[in-house]
């Protein structure tokens, strides 16, 4: 059954919408029938966006991807990249949602018709401080945010469908309860938009499809998305029981049934995405002018030249990058596609030109920015207390020490195919599987996209700089997946390697993290899965033989195929071992100390030619 918010504020938004509508009347029988008053209308004249003239400006706020980043990101991962007028680039501390509300509050000011909309992955894989509590920090942060609608994202299905309906309706968690006493969890007072997402057994969406925004008879109607694939890159348990549908098929069925509803102004909210040709948020992805789009690809360029010529407007998330680009509908019109990077460093401001006699958005008045959610502004004060209430109930655990390194090791914030932090990872889980009774592990492999943050030297509260918390390595691993070792043949091993920039893969490249003794080279002037290097693939300076059995070690989503590895999902002789998070913090623990802090990996197992700019 689809869910709907039901709290205060719906009810606000229902008595504005009366009470507009009785505003109208009144104007209406003191307007003249004809005349000067009616030409004036009928030309567009009047009070542009804060009255009732022909043509209003509805400012449209929107992000994506936040994953409950709360705090302040630290290190690389809270930053962004900005292109300066003389042409060199400069990095700005940004995100933070005591910071994100004062911009998105200031931006607000002398707007009379404002929206605030997000693309999806509000929650999951989130830090320890909305993590621990299955997220209900962040639903009560976009609540006091004014959130308006939001599409579901992949990760919102980390923990199921009943899990995500809790997060719509409220109610205390099924298995840890409620957190405060005699407080239960209220849920979110915006609507989760799942168009694309329905019940295998009922064929009905498991939330509502569409949203329609009202004010002052101004009508704007949202249709909510998630990538296709999205079973691709959840565990199966997440997803059980659910079917998820094509995206533009999605789109163009609910914009014809808006449509029938007298909605002419649309925007589809897709969290799925596409990778501009610059890091800089600032980026111009139609440099050239002819608003083709030519600076940004992947898959949502596809998408946004078959969504519907109604839908006036998309905006993405799914691949954590800034774009504001201009790419033709099906009937060959520029059109804005939007993205604001991720975990609450950037916004996007859009103004959408609404016509009230035609009930349309003007598609040439649409203009479009993204902004840094800097730290320069004062913090939020009814944040600083949310962020403030939940780290008390979390300070026992957050700030247990698990170990120490002597500089930043980075994983997230790196841009190589492998990562520092990536190598620890897999070292860790190599070590923690390898004896017998463990499961006999010979080599362990990580996903990267399993890596959330970096391990940041510089102390993030008063543990002392170099000191790991749990709260960080948290941050690091939030899924806890638990960990498998499989048999698998040299054959499907070396099949899951060429699988990296292969099929699923082909486009946007998924590179392993592998432990150490696994070495091999990745040619990246080939293409498919010829960038695999046959002949290279060693395991201590041994080739790994096709027909001969390895005990390999990952996380229970890659051992399910997931992120494209179909061969990893043909292991045999499973031993299902500890957490992910746990193995990780026992490595920590194991190799580091106050005297000896863990260093930075040389990350030297896989030889890339013509390794990705960082």
């Amino acid at each position: 059954m689809a869910a709907t918010p039901r709290k205060n504020k719906t009810a606000r938004r229902i008595l504005a919408v009366g009470a507009g509508i009785a505003t109208v009347g009144a104007l209406v029988a003191t307007m003249p029938s004809a005349g000067a008053a009616g030409d004036q209308f009928a030309a567009g004249q009047g009070t542009n966006g804060k009255g009732w003239g022909r043509m209003v400006d509805v400012q449209l706020l929107s992000f994506n991807d936040l994953h409950g980043n709360l705090e302040p990101p630290a290190g690389s991962s809270g930053q962004v990249i900005r292109v300066k007028e003389d042409g060199t680039t400069e990095k700005i501390d940004a995100g933070g949602v005591e910071y994100l509300a004062t911009h998105l509050r200031q931006a607000r000011q002398g707007n009379r018709y404002s929206i605030t909309a997000a693309a999806g992955d509000m929650v999951g894989a989130s830090p320890l401080l909305s993590g621990l509590f299955h997220d209900e920090p962040t639903i009560e942060a976009l609540n006091k945010l004014d959130l308006d609608v939001t599409s579901v994202g992949n990760h919102e299905f980390d923990e199921g469908a009943m899990e995500l309906a809790r997060m719509q309706n409220g109610g205390c968690h099924p298995t840890d309860g409620c957190y405060v006493e005699g407080k239960t969890f209220q849920g979110a007072d915006f609507p989760y938009l799942a168009a694309n997402v329905t019940d295998e057994k009922t064929g009905k969406p498991i939330l509502d499809p569409t949203f329609i925004w009202e004010k002052d008879g101004v009508r704007i109607g949202f249709i909510g998305v998630t990538l296709e694939g999205t079973p691709n890159v959840v565990t199966a348990a997440g997803v059980k029981g659910l079917k998820f549908g094509d995206e533009v098929e999605t789109i163009n069925k609910y914009t014809k049934i808006l449509e029938r509803k007298g909605v002419k102004s649309i925007v589809a909210l897709i969290h799925e995405g596409g990778m501009p040709a610059s890091d800089a948020y600032n980026y111009n992805c139609d440099g050239d002018g002819d608003g083709d789009g030519d600076g940004v690809s992947g898959a949502i360029v596809d998408i946004a030249r078959n969504v519907s010529p109604q839908v006036d407007a998309l905006v993405t998330g799914h691949t954590h990058q800034a774009y504001v680009c201009s790419i033709p509908d099906p009937a060959g019109n520029p059109r804005l596609v939007t993205s604001a990077a991720s975990i609450g460093k950037l916004y996007t401001d859009t103004t959408l030109t609404y016509d009230r006699a035609t009930k349309d958005i003007v598609r040439t008045a649409v203009a479009s920015a993204n902004h840094v959610v800097s730290r320069d502004v004062p913090k939020a004060e009814d944040m600083t207390k949310l962020i403030g209430d939940w780290n008390t109930l979390a300070a026992p655990i957050a700030n247990r020490p698990q170990g120490f390194v002597a500089a930043d090791i980075n994983g997230r914030g790196s841009t190589a195919y492998e990562k520092p932090l990536g190598d620890v990872i897999a070292d860790a889980q190599l070590e923690a599987l390898a004896p017998a009774d463990k499961g006999g592990a010979q080599l362990a492999l990580m996903n990267p996209g399993g890596i959330r943050s970096d391990l940041v030297y510089k102390a993030s509260g008063s543990e002392g700089d170099g000191v790991v918390t749990y709260r960080e390595t948290f941050t690091v691993q939030p899924f806890t997946n638990m960990m498998n070792v499989v048999d698998l043949s040299g054959a499907n091993l070396i099949t899951a390697l060429k699988q990296q920039v292969s099929g699923a893969n082909l486009k946007s490249v998924k590179i392993l993290q592998v432990s150490k003794g696994l070495t091999y080279t990745l040619d990246m002037t080939k293409t498919g899965a010829d960038r695999v290097v046959d002949g290279t693939i060693k395991l201590n300076g041994e080739a790994i033989d096709p027909a001969k059995t390895y005990r390999v070690a990952m996380n229970e989503f890659l051992a399910g195929g997931g992120d494209g590895f179909g061969a990893l999902a043909t292991g045999t002789n499973k031993l299902v071992g500890a957490s992910d998070l746990d193995v990780f913090n026992a490595y920590l623990a194991a190799h580091s100390s106050a005297a000896a802090p863990l260093q930075v990996p040389a990350a030297d197992r896989i030889t890339v030619v013509n390794p990705p700019k960082p």
